[in-house]
């Protein structure tokens, strides 16, 4: 049985996309429905944490202080509707430095795994919005999720998409999708 954890993008999934970099809290605009979401997912039990790429640190296009911020936004945005994430994971590295825990790499979902006592990711949802996303998902043996929001819809398109990628609107469709299947089964 998988554990009870959900693994999400910040980007596309819980806030609208900013280009290239979110740079500021003023910047965080969650997605209309996604923290009612995990509130949802939250109250039937799930761990929710968060695995994001933040390139802009490792670019000093900004620091730590403005990501930690940005996370502390948006845990008051969850926190507003009954809501909590449990962690957030992050990379800080450029693309460039080749490090293991920049998504497409998996290294975030494992020191996920790591933090949370799993031998495994087999079966943890990962939901995303971009194929590095999915890429990371499926080298961690997660369940990926490709939402709609954020950049999913050019995604959804994309060629390169790994093919049997579950594909839904948004984050709230997941939630109603897990929570049904939790009650029927």
């Amino acid at each position: 049985m998988p554990a009870r954890l959900i693994i999400l993008d910040r980007e596309g999934v819980l806030s609208e996309c900013v280009t290239p970099f979110m740079r500021s809290p003023e910047e965080f605009r969650p997605i209309p429905g996604a923290f009612e979401a995990v509130s949802q997912l939250n109250q039937a039990g799930y761990r929710v944490v968060v695995a994001t790429n933040q390139a802009g640190v490792g670019r000093g296009l900004f620091d730590m202080r403005t990501v930690n911020a940005i996370h502390e936004r948006m845990h008051r945005a969850a926190m507003a509707v009954g809501g909590r994430i449990d962690a957030v994971f992050y990379c800080p590295h450029a693309e460039e430095s080749r490090c293991t825990c920049r998504k497409p790499r998996p290294g975030l979902f494992h020191e996920i795994a790591e933090r949370y006592g799993l031998r495994s990711l087999d079966g943890v949802t990962a939901v995303g919005d971009s194929i590095r996303d999915v890429q990371a998902a499926l080298a961690a043996g997660c369940r990926p999720v490709l939402v709609r929001t954020g950049k999913g819809r050019e995604t959804e398109r994309d060629p390169a998409l790994p093919s049997g990628t579950e594909v839904l609107d948004d984050l709230a469709a997941l939630a109603a999708q897990l929570l049904a299947a939790q009650r029927s089964g």
